[in-house]
């Protein structure tokens, strides 16, 4: 069996964004050789999420709408507690949590085994400033 890891890195410069990544994860597995296997993708910061859904802006609209109802940002260590650390990010973990850390995606004959519209997406919640996606691919 043969393990492949790659580091994907992103700047997103707006606070909340999503970012199709299907086409950078597909290269990886590609590179990789791996003809059959998992292919397994996390966000490596707690407040960014990578999931699979629909490439539908009216979707990702309802997205960003429906976190933001659930964990609205506000900077007040009234409102969070995690913010009487100095931070003011509190909303961003929550975020992270209903969307998830990580993805594992099925490889079949060399390619992302996936159903229909399905894609890969990297989601930000507490953005301007790098963060890292890993990419860890085993199989044959």
């Amino acid at each position: 069996m043969k393990s492949f890891t790659r580091h994907l890195s992103f700047n997103i410069p707006a606070r909340m964004d999503f970012l199709n990544i299907t086409s950078d994860v597909a290269s990886l597995l590609k590179e990789s050789g791996i003809q059959e296997g998992l292919l397994l993708c996390n966000a490596m910061h707690i407040t960014a999420s990578v999931f699979i859904n629909d490439d539908e802006p009216g979707l990702h609209r309802d997205y960003k709408k429906w976190l933001e109802e659930l964990a609205p940002f506000d900077a007040s260590p009234d409102v969070y507690h995690h913010n009487r650390t100095g931070e003011d990010n509190a909303d961003a973990h929550h975020k992270r949590q209903i969307m998830g850390r990580e993805v594992v995606v099925a490889v079949t004959d060399g390619r992302l085994d996936f159903g229909p519209w399905e894609q890969i997406f990297y989601g930000e919640f507490d953005g301007r400033r790098p963060k890292r996606v890993m990419v860890k691919i085993i199989g044959e």
